[in-house]
């Protein structure tokens, strides 16, 4: 049995500032749509607490997040939405997964705590 398993639901997408980007992704993400870096920095990013953020829309949802299509750019995503659920915070604490389990409908409820540590590492 997964301990999780992406529903595509976005719960993850939303909120403000959560998903950086480094200067690799940044080329790879501009690349996948076509335009150029700066073009990307411009329009869809921009900088919080002295990283560089991808923007959100008036729904709060990371500006790529359609909610009848998914990501729009799946196959380049960032690093943090690659990690996701397995960050160190929810893999090192038993207390932050319990919350993650109740917000994100992919992580199974019936999994164990050992269970998503091990899916998380292999």
């Amino acid at each position: 049995m997964k301990a999780f398993e992406c529903k595509m639901c976005g719960t993850c997408c939303y909120g403000e500032g959560g998903i950086s980007v480094q200067e690799d992704e940044i080329k790879k993400i501009a690349r996948f749509l076509g335009i150029t870096p700066e073009s990307f920095l411009s329009e869809f990013c921009q900088k919080i607490g002295g990283r560089i953020s991808i923007k959100t829309g008036p729904s709060k949802f990371c500006i790529f997040f359609d909610k009848k299509k998914g990501c729009r750019i799946h196959p380049v995503k960032p690093r943090p939405c690659s990690l996701w659920p397995f960050y160190p915070a929810l893999l090192n604490d038993k207390d932050n997964w319990e919350m993650a389990k109740d917000a994100c409908p992919g992580i199974n409820p019936d999994s164990s705590f050992e269970n998503f540590v091990k899916q998380g590492r292999e």
